[in-house]
């Protein structure tokens, strides 16, 4: 029991830095534009480099965990993560940005297919559900912390007299105009204890379910047939390229047209974006014991886009608190969506989970458009784009029929 514990907790932890090492970008694009003076349709390329790699690796890496296991895929993924963040530690620059997110989005998508089942077995199928939930909010919590971590390490640097040792140390492996650098070299050193950690930790056997096995390239191809696999692909893709669509250009957003500071008020904004998705994560569970999923979705996701219009449209003021908010009600669309897939097919849930994962590729495509149409007619304009992903999300809560949908405190089954 005790080592089951400890397993437990080394993969919160290991959701934890999955979460710190992904949503680091968008508190980074302005300093990110002026190191290297990009357009807003270069800048974009990075956060494209980090999730079309789950795109590319979430199935294959499903048949690589089937043969290797957990525990020697888990020590690729933070190895490769490592040495991507401490290639552009010590070469940095705009074509090393890209291969080293790259590298680190394949090890994040590696790691998000190895951790659930281990999850299951580790802590027990009958705490599975509250196991889950309390790794997602540590993955929220991370980030939350990780903008801010950014922000205190930037601003210290800036004023040496105030510097601590640690800083001091950072600000001498680091170009003096490149401070923001310094996060990849913490990333490194955090990706290679994670290496040692999972190496010198005795696993417990993982045996798949059938549901949960990823299955052979034909049973994908079988499941692709499937109009509704494909439509809760576009779901997933349509909420991850929303989710980083925002988060991404907060911070840019704000500077360009309200003067605000990236590395503190920006920063602390893609914070609050972060912390207000997990809280909203908190209450979408209490909800969701009393109201149909599909409605929650529905309720959530206008709340969402009024969220987002009033940040495009208000004051610096309502901006400030309008981005926060459209995290709070994108918060529950991740799980809704999933669930409502899942439980929308009688069979191979597994391969349909490796297709849904690939649907994350969604993170990679609309910052770009939203970059692109950026540069085209303005930022402010270029995130009008958002819209279109949150609608098709709104509209699963009004075509979806699961076989399956959510208990309720009433004791009954939705219909």
């Amino acid at each position: 029991m005790k080592r089951n514990l400890y397993i437990v907790a080394l993969i919160v932890l290991t959701f934890f830095v999955i979460s710190f090492l992904t949503n680091i970008i968008g508190p980074l694009v302005p300093d990110i534009i002026e190191s290297f003076d990009l357009s807003l349709t270069m800048v974009a390329l990075l956060p494209f480099a980090f999730f079309i790699a789950y795109g590319i690796m979430s199935i294959p890496s499903g048949m690589l965990v089937d043969k290797f296991g957990e525990k020697k895929l888990m020590v690729a993924a933070f190895l490769m993560s490592s040495l991507g963040a401490g290639l552009l530690a010590l070469f940095p620059g705009f074509n090393m940005y890209l291969v080293s997110l790259f590298m680190i989005g394949t090890g994040m998508a590696i790691l998000q297919v190895a951790i659930n089942p281990l999850l299951r077995v580790a802590g027990g199928e009958e705490h599975f559900a509250f196991n889950s939930v309390m790794a997602q909010l540590f993955f929220g919590l991370a980030s939350f912390l990780s903008p801010l971590v950014y922000s205190y390490i930037v601003v210290s640097m800036a004023d040496q007299g105030q510097a601590d040792f640690f800083i001091s140390i950072l600000s001498g492996l680091v170009p003096e105009n490149l401070p923001w650098i310094s996060l990849y070299w913490i990333f490194a050193i955090i990706s290679l204890l994670m290496v040692f950690i999972i190496g010198f930790t005795r696993f417990p056997s993982v045996e798949l379910k059938e549901d949960e096995k990823v299955g052979a390239l034909e049973t994908h191809i079988e499941l692709l047939k499937q109009p509704m696999v494909i439509l809760y692909f576009l779901g997933v893709f349509a909420y991850v390229g929303t989710e980083q669509g925002v988060a991404n250009w907060i911070s840019e957003f704000l500077q360009t047209y309200h003067g605000v500071d990236p590395q503190t008020q920006g920063a602390s904004t893609v914070s609050y974006f972060w912390g207000m998705m997990t809280a909203g994560t908190a209450l979408g569970l209490i909800l969701l014991k009393f109201v149909d999923s599909r409605r929650v979705m529905i309720w959530f996701t206008l709340a969402a886009i009024i969220s987002l219009t009033v940040s495009l449209f208000g004051s610096k003021e309502m901006a400030l608190m309008g981005f926060p908010m459209v995290g709070f009600f994108a918060s529950v669309m991740w799980s809704i969506i999933i669930s409502l897939a899942l439980n929308s097919v009688s069979s191979h849930h597994g391969s349909f989970s490796g297709i849904l994962v690939t649907g994350i590729a969604g993170g990679a495509i609309f910052p770009l458009i939203v970059g692109w149409l950026g540069d085209l007619v303005g930022l402010q304009m270029g995130m009008l784009f958002l819209y279109i992903p949150l609608g098709y999300i709104l509209s699963i809560g009004f075509w979806s029929k699961p076989l399956i949908t959510n208990k309720t405190l009433s004791g009954k089954i939705q219909e």
